[in-house]
């Protein structure tokens, strides 16, 4: 069976990066945006980061400026944007496709195993999906879904609590 562990994805530095790196951990794996309506969900993801990275939490950010040019300007810009605006510090990836023939392979496979709004396609920056420490998609989540109400089934699957 396929897990998120089978993938590498480009680092903003354009090396090559296991996602093997965070088996057995809880992940979210986030396609953002720093000039979207929703770029303010960055301070509610840090939030969940801070709360529970520590009992074995990742966010996987990877920026992605298919909607409407949203996430424009290079690694530094971003990154220089993210750290003063919304003091994130989970791991950011290089910009990438979440839709179309140059789709990331890694969201082609996620968008496989949980289908969305739009079916398989991401409909807008900030889909999020929730993998367990299998490596396993869980949930999927809606653009315009604030990170918070993932703090639920995030407690389920950290504590080993059956989600409903």
């Amino acid at each position: 069976m396929t897990s998120i562990y089978d993938f590498s994805v480009k680092g903003q530095d354009g090396t090559d990066c296991s996602l093997e790196q965070y088996q057995g951990k809880v992940l979210l794996v986030v396609n953002t945006a720093t000039k979207c309506g929703l770029t303010p969900q960055y301070q509610a993801l840090q939030e969940l980061y801070d709360t529970y990275r520590e009992k074995g939490f990742e966010i996987l950010d990877f920026p992605c400026n298919q909607f409407l040019h949203q996430a424009p300007g290079d690694a530094t810009e971003i990154n220089a944007f993210c750290s003063l605006t919304y003091h994130t510090t989970f791991p950011r990836f290089a910009k990438i496709k979440v839709n179309g023939k140059e789709t990331e392979p890694l969201f082609t496979w996620l968008k496989e195993q949980k289908s969305g709004p739009l079916g398989k396609r991401i409909e807008w920056n900030f889909a999020k999906f929730l993998i367990d420490q299998k490596g396993q998609v869980v949930e999927r989540y809606a653009s315009k879904t604030d990170p918070k109400m993932i703090e639920t089934a995030l407690q389920r699957l950290l504590f080993q609590e059956p989600i409903d």
